[in-house]
């Protein structure tokens, strides 16, 4: 239930149990999607969760470029189709849940954005000109379109003359851009046309510095809206306040709320609009922050819990081995905190440059806005989390204060200055300094830090601190009671779009905190056989490649291209080294191809895939029945080694799951292997167990473990359901097994709901359990309330 803030009074809300996500798109429509609600039922999936519908930029397949907010996008089968999948899961028992887009929209190509249409024609007289965050005086009443290429001089002046005036418009090649009234009836050349609108074109290099339009971080494509003023507000909701009013919609998803000028005040807008319908905020959280109690939220996506996850099965005893290894690599030790802070700040002096001299100009200043935008860039550099929502958050502003100051002392006067302005909730400089902290951290971090920290890279993930090397049992347990008594519908994940690497890619490059030694050696030859000259970027590449291993050639030249541009230390999107990537391209054609590189590659996998699957049976078993609610992403039943989007939304083969599920659902209990089925068996009926016994999921206690292989197990009880799950097993591999392991539980019988085994308590002898799996899911035997089995027998 959520709170009215004025009444008190509590109004019920409708929660999903488990969610499966889908990526809907031309290629996968909302047609498709009801075609696969039956299945998607059977697996256990209480809701269906769908990325965005409204009308996105021709060609979008990921629907975050929002151009029309008052229709379903036709490409993704447009609003019928949306009634036929809301009835087809409906009918199924499933709820909808659909990830919405407040914080900005598409303006590639203008002509398919009515309100960007309108801005560029009519200037800050247009309607729309309240909706976008638009410096118009630091653009001399233009905005500014970074579009025009280099010519020969070196800037883009020339470039104009390449303009053309067709059926009222002006094009610079397919671009094409609206004309004022009466600018083009004189016979004037398209520049002196140009020269009159409301827009300027300008050099794609300018938008560092200079552009004079909020965007979401630094996508010259994607503006910002201001959904903070109410007519913004209930336009670019009207359709998506339909879909909930109308019942085909029971749940939101809120990407990106750190962009927003009010992330609490649009929450609380939502709430009202929807009459309190399920919300979940795509929110990271660094470290030990926690997401505001006050929001109008039922929590996060989940980054968090998977943070959670990977970490309570990576051996801290390798930490000083792959340390070492990293500090070889650097030429140095390595901080993570310094690279954090190195990245960032080239973030805030480059490409988001222009964000930064935003702020400086809303701050009075006789000086001139060069030593505010440095201490401003500072600022930005140091804050320790993506941004604060004054009035809370003070702390890390302060906290932020204070490592400029000591980095930079020199600035010390004129950060004293800022620190009132910036803390003042009603400030714009304050105000636009929280929209621009997250901007500054994702792009310094997520795109560039993630890149050039190769130490450990299943650590390197959305939402996660790479700082963190791992978490005890103990710990795992701790945050697992706290997220039950904060946030338990808080959603949890293992894969989503935005993941850098599939959960089965970081499950097998984990196994290398156990085998440090090992992982160097191999290292070390396949550097010497395929030397790139940037030695921390290599030992990233190598771990992408032996985690999604096997994985074709096509497949990881793509994302070989992309880590490199993204690190920026040889090549980068802006400025390719084509000598560069092109070793790329020949390293990944030998790791492929037949031969001693490919055999040795081959071997490491060999070594670490028993431990990989383990790893990934017990990461999937541990979010499917942890506090919170779990989000399966499309596919990832079966493994998921997919690397960065848009690796990460191939196409999924669901014959192929249909079929597996139907064999187990027939007796069969699937090896550990290769075909991934598995996994299948464990996400199946640890979803249906959730869904059918929510009584057997309300509550969170760790269970006691004796013995030689303690260490070795996560075990809780959910208020029934009982989880195991082995941790670092070739470390329990090389002590001999579980030995004398014991687990203490009621003194009563349990079946574990994987094989159909029996087991009498109090005492549970672990070998035995995990005979056939490297997890169970047990549940007490009770003739009274029986615990259906996947055939609809009882236990």
């Amino acid at each position: 239930m959520t709170l009215d803030a004025d009444l008190f009074v509590t109004v019920p809300v409708v929660a999903p149990l488990s969610t499966y996500r889908l990526q809907i798109t031309a290629g996968f429509d909302l047609d498709a999607a009801a075609g696969i609600v039956d299945y998607l039922r059977d697996l256990g999936a209480d809701w269906v969760y769908l990325s965005p519908l409204l009308t996105a930029e021709d060609g979008s397949e990921h629907g975050y470029d929002v151009v029309d907010h008052s229709l379903v996008d036709p490409a993704r089968g447009g609003a019928d189709a949306l009634g036929r999948l809301a009835t087809a899961a409906h009918r199924a028992g499933q709820g909808v849940l659909v990830d919405i887009v407040p914080n900005h929209v598409g303006v590639a190509t203008p002509r398919q954005n009515p309100w960007w249409w309108d801005l560029l024609q009519n200037g800050e007289q247009s309607r729309y000109a309240e909706a976008f965050d638009v410096d118009w005086e630091f653009g001399s009443g233009r905005i500014r379109i970074p579009v025009l290429g280099d010519d020969q001089g070196g800037d883009s002046r020339g470039e104009l003359d390449r303009l053309e005036l067709v059926d009222g418009e002006l094009r610079y090649f397919d671009n094409r851009y609206p004309l004022a009234a009466g600018t083009a009836d004189d016979g004037a050349s398209p520049a002196e046309v140009h020269d009159r609108q409301h827009y300027e074109l300008v050099n794609w290099r300018r938008a560092d510095a200079e552009l004079n339009y909020r965007r979401f971080f630094a996508v010259n494509s994607l503006a910002g809206i201001r959904v903070e003023v109410p007519w913004v507000f209930e336009e670019s909701h009207r359709e998506i306040v339909r879909w909930v009013k109308d019942g085909l919609v029971q749940g939101l998803r809120v990407d990106h709320p750190d962009g927003l000028a009010d992330p609490a005040g649009y929450l609380e807008a939502l709430r009202r609009a929807t009459d309190g319908v399920y919300v979940l905020v795509e929110k990271i959280l660094e470290g030990p922050e926690q997401l505001p109690s006050s929001w109008a939220t039922a929590g996060t996506t989940g980054y968090d819990a998977l943070a959670d996850v990977d970490r309570v099965l990576v051996d801290p005893a390798g930490q000083p081995a792959l340390d070492a290894l990293e500090s070889r690599l650097q030429g140095d030790s390595v901080a993570w905190n310094d690279l954090v802070f190195r990245n960032k700040r080239a973030v805030a002096d480059g490409i988001l440059r222009s964000e930064v001299l935003r702020i400086a100009r809303l701050v009075p200043n006789d000086e001139g806005t060069d030593t505010t935008a440095d201490a401003v860039a500072e600022l930005l550099a140091w804050f320790p989390v993506y941004r604060s929502y004054l009035p809370l958050g003070q702390g890390h502003l302060q906290e932020a204060a204070e490592r400029s100051i000591t980095h930079r002392p020199h600035l010390e006067a004129e950060i004293d200055r800022l620190l009132p302005l910036l803390g003042d909730p009603g400030h714009p400089a304050a105000v636009r300094f929280q929209q621009t902290s997250g901007m500054v951290m994702a792009k310094g971090v997520e795109d560039r830090a993630y890149y050039r920290f190769g130490r450990l890279t299943s650590l390197n993930e959305v939402g996660a601190d790479p700082d963190e090397f791992a978490v005890t049992v103990a710990e795992f347990h701790d945050r697992q009671r706290a997220r039950q008594a904060g946030f338990p519908r808080s959603m949890t994940t293992l894969s989503t779009h935005d993941t850098k690497r599939g959960e089965d890619v970081r499950a097998r490059i984990s196994v290398l905190a156990e085998i440090p030694s090992e992982w160097e050696a191999s290292l070390d030859q396949l550097r010497e056989a395929h030397p790139l000259g940037d030695a921390p970027s290599e030992n990233l590449l190598w771990q992408a490649i032996v985690g999604s291993w096997p994985a074709s050639r096509e497949r990881l030249a793509a994302y070989a291209l992309k880590a490199a541009r993204e690190a920026g230390t040889i090549t980068t999107w802006t400025e390719q080294n084509a000598e560069f990537e092109a070793k790329l391209g020949d390293l990944v054609a030998f790791a492929t191809s037949p031969g001693s590189t490919h055999d040795l590659i081959a071997a490491l996998v060999e070594r670490m895939q028993q431990a990989g699957w383990s790893n990934s049976l017990a990461l999937k078993l541990l979010q499917l029945t942890m506090p919170g609610v779990p989000d399966v992403y499309q596919g990832s039943e079966l493994w998921e080694t997919s690397l960065v989007d848009p690796d990460n939304r191939r196409t999924v083969d669901y014959t192929q799951r249909r079929e597996l599920l139907t064999r187990i659902d027939s007796g069969w209990l699937p090896e550990v292997d290769e075909t991934g089925a598995a996994k299948l068996l464990v996400t199946a009926r640890a979803m249906r167990l959730r869904r059918d016994r929510p009584d057997l999921f309300t509550r969170y206690a760790p269970v006691p473990v004796f013995g030689s292989g303690a260490s070795h197990l996560v075990a809780f009880d959910r208020g029934g359901a009982i989880t195991l799950a082995t941790r670092l097993p070739i470390g329990l591999q090389e002590a001999g097994g579980w030995g004398d392991t014991t687990i203490a539980v009621a003194g009563r019988a349990y079946i574990d709901l994987l094989t159909q085994e029996r087991f009498e308590g109090p005492n549970l002898d672990v070998a035995q359990v995990l005979a056939h799996y490297p997890v169970a899911l047990l549940a007490a035997v009770d003739d009274r309330n029986p615990v259906t089995t996947h055939t609809g027998r009882h236990a």
